[in-house]
């Protein structure tokens, strides 16, 4: 434990340092909903504490909404608030879609963008990134090392067009995991997913085609349909699994047009839906039955909560129907760019496109990246990083529910960066937004993810920094901030535990 938190808890109430075990023992499923504590009697003889402290301890945590006092039987473990939120709705799949558009999302992204970047000092909630702690730079800085003094003339030769060999050889092995069997000559490996993406919608549409994308969908993907003068034809999607099969049958039968269809199956951003095998298995088999490449971004399968990724879309494809797209951006190092794509029956066609876009990447990150993903720490690295975003995505969730209105609804996801939050009454994202940028905190508005306006009463609030005093502090005015919207008369939000200096530190990375 470092010198700053074993100083801020010494600082801290006796109690407070109680209550802070307890709620340690707590999110950590030690003690689950309905556990009882020890007695007072039991807190007083263990911790050798006197019974005013006993008391203290019991109801801080039972003001602050983590136990419950039941007469004559003693505290237990409450359910989190967030469970006791409703879910969000289904989306409608009996209608077909709007007509398929010209993406014009690109004015408002940059007026978003513009906005964020003019804003000093800021806590940004908008986008989706785990704190810089949260990866292994060192052990990637290391392997660089270690290879500049084994290969001292990398930096000075052309790269392989296809990537490093040893990396795909890597990529490779780790898809047999998820159900792919793929070789090393079948990965290109590209510019993040995003150049990936890029390169797959080249490669079987035209402009002016029409492509289906999940609705509400990520906003960077808007962006190069928009700039590749595609249209973009939204289809509803459930916050639970993913793209409606019953509505894209049906905008296929509507629509005669339609060139691809793309998806994010696991941790869809912004929702957060985590897609079944069986929906997979009927989607691949859908678009091949009517000869429509399928798109799979795969960027955040290895963040779902689960000791094996789940499955890949691809692993349903038997005609070379699916376009794979994957990156390490967000869940091995934000700062080297590093994607690939294996891309069926359109590999030689996608091959040639990176060839006149962007030629070879650069192999030092290549190579570095490989060597890592070749050890135990890899794997090690990812169980640190999924438990650690698992506890900031609850706390971030459990502040929402109690710093928000009632009427407000979230969809907790298996694992991620993010929350999909549904404002009450219908208010509009766009004003809460400028609302929380004029106090230097920003949140995604719904109105990026749609080239609509149905998901404008709609943000997505990011879960990568560590839980803290200021996040706290920016989620707790930003409930304000809702509120005083919807009400300007309105009461102060419900109340919720106070930030906490004691909350733990991130483990030091196991790597």
């Amino acid at each position: 434990m470092d010198s700053t938190l074993q100083a801020a808890q010494h600082a801290a109430p006796l109690y407070r340092q109680l209550a802070a075990h307890y709620l340690d023992a707590i999110r950590a499923g030690s003690l689950k909903p309905d556990d009882k504590l020890p007695s007072l009697r039991n807190l007083m003889k263990q911790h050798d504490i006197s019974l005013s402290t006993a008391l203290q301890l019991c109801r801080s945590m039972e003001s602050e909404g983590w136990v419950e006092a039941r007469e004559r039987s003693g505290y237990f473990v409450r359910r989190p608030r967030r469970l006791a939120m409703a879910p969000m709705d289904e989306p409608q799949a009996d209608q077909a879609p709007d007509p398929a558009q010209y993406v014009g999302i690109h004015a408002k992204v940059s007026d978003f963008v513009a906005r964020r970047r003019q804003t000093p000092e800021k806590l940004d909630l908008s986008i989706a990134r785990g704190a810089p702690e949260l990866y292994p730079a060192e052990a990637l800085r290391n392997a660089m090392a270690r290879l500049l003094r084994q290969r001292p003339g990398m930096l000075a030769v052309a790269a392989p067009l296809k990537g490093n060999l040893p990396f795909r050889q890597v990529l490779a092995q780790r898809s047999l995991r998820v159900g792919m069997t793929i070789s090393p000559d079948e990965i290109l490996v590209t510019n993040g997913c995003i150049e990936a993406l890029n390169l797959a919608l080249r490669a079987v549409a035209q402009p002016g085609d029409t492509v289906a994308v999940e609705s509400p969908t990520f906003y960077g993907l808007l962006q190069v349909l928009e700039s590749l003068g595609m249209r973009a034809l939204e289809i509803p999607t459930s916050p639970q699994t993913g793209i409606s099969i019953e509505a894209l049958d049906l905008a296929i039968r509507t629509y005669d047009n339609i060139k691809a269809v793309l998806v994010v199956p696991h941790l869809q951003n912004p929702l957060g839906s985590v897609m079944p095998d069986s929906h997979k298995a009927r989607l691949a088999a859908l678009c091949d039955q009517h000869a429509i490449p399928l798109i799979e971004d795969d960027t955040y399968s290895e963040l779902v909560d689960a000791a094996v990724p789940p499955r890949a879309l691809k692993s349903f494809d038997t005609t070379g129907n699916v376009i794979h797209c994957a990156s390490l951006h967000k869940i091995l190092a934000p700062g080297l760019r590093l994607g690939w794509i294996s891309a069926g029956r359109w590999q030689a066609r996608v091959e040639m496109l990176k060839f006149a876009q962007t030629r070879n990447n650069e192999e030092l990150s290549q190579a570095a990246a490989g060597q890592f993903m070749g050890t135990g720490a890899y794997d090690r690295h990812l169980r640190h990083l999924r438990q650690c975003l698992k506890t900031q995505r609850e706390q971030t969730a459990d502040a929402i529910a109690g710093y928000f209105p009632e009427g407000t609804r979230i969809n907790l996801p298996p694992g991620g960066l993010q929350l999909w939050v549904e404002l009450p009454e219908r208010l509009s994202s766009e004003r809460v937004f400028t609302a929380a940028l004029a106090e230097r905190i920003v949140v995604a508005p719904g109105t990026l993810f749609s080239n609509s306006s149905r998901f404008d009463h709609y943000l997505r609030i990011n879960c990568g920094w560590p839980y803290g005093d200021a996040v706290d502090a920016a989620l707790r005015r930003l409930g304000e901030i809702v509120t005083e919207t919807i009400n300007p008369a309105a009461p102060t939000p419900r109340s919720r535990p106070p930030a906490r200096p004691d909350l733990p530190a991130p483990a030091p990375h196991p790597a």
